[in-house]
């Protein structure tokens, strides 16, 4: 199976930049999408064959997430299944007979960290949200985690240790993740490689020099780990800040 995630940084203007000819030509089993600043009705998407869950945040043209699949799922969940952390359009969890799969774009901590405990205490909640699936069946976590787990993963680690996103707290929310039985897909089968980004500021001509972050992430469960055929960093993609990644099981 073929799992494609990608923060589109807006789902409108990705179309009109390219977005379904990437759609078209990946023919993915799953979807996944971050960021994208719209409530479903605003955009007619025909997507033959595909089944479509949207999550928009209350806030227009902010946050938001959207899965496109071939397959029906047995049940559906938006964020937590509470009334805690559900107006932003962050997560959601598909069920199937064999695997949950869990889309999250992951909160941004901001500049001078103003959000950063509002994404401590998120991330405690989409931990154990992820820990109980897994206790039922193996996960696949995907999205915008908005966080550069390791130095080897983002271009410049010196000169952001206090910024959103490679803060030494978020770092240890990810590792907490990992040492509770799941595995980062990309650094199981690459541990060394390096200048693999899948972020770059509009800023400072960072994508043409490939001064990037790696913070869109594939993270399964460790007991499936040996059923990851290839774990992808589309670099070439363009039409967001991000470029999409790919998930390929057996």
């Amino acid at each position: 199976m073929k799992f494609i995630s990608w923060n589109v940084n807006g789902l409108r203007a990705c179309v009109s930049k390219g977005f379904l000819d990437f759609f078209d030509e990946q023919d993915a089993d799953f979807f996944c999408i971050q960021e994208t600043k719209m409530q479903r009705g605003q955009l007619d998407l025909s997507l033959s064959g595909y089944k479509q869950f949207w999550h928009s945040a209350e806030k227009k043209g902010y946050s938001g997430t959207a899965i496109f699949t071939k397959h029906e799922p047995l049940s559906v969940m938006y964020d937590f299944g509470t009334d805690e952390h559900n107006t932003e359009g962050r997560v959601i969890t598909l069920e199937y007979d064999d695997f949950y799969l869990v889309n999250a774009y992951v909160p941004n901590s901001q500049k001078e960290l103003v959000r950063l405990n509002y994404r401590m205490e998120w991330e405690d909640v989409m931990l154990n949200h992820l820990v109980t699936l897994d206790k039922a069946k193996p996960v696949i976590y995907c999205g915008d985690l908005n966080v550069a787990h390791k130095e080897i993963d983002l271009k410049n680690p010196k000169t952001n240790t206090m910024n959103a996103g490679f803060t030494i707290d978020e770092r240890n929310k990810l590792t907490t993740l990992l040492d509770s039985g799941f595995v980062d897909t990309f650094r199981l089968l690459y541990p060394d490689v390096t200048d693999a980004y899948t972020w770059w500021s509009y800023m400072f001509n960072a994508r043409a020099n490939n001064a990037g972050w790696r913070i869109d992430y594939f993270i399964v469960s460790e007991r499936i780990k040996d059923k990851v055929k290839d774990s992808i960093i589309y670099k070439d993609i363009m039409g967001s800040d991000h470029c999409p990644v790919g998930l390929e099981i057996f």
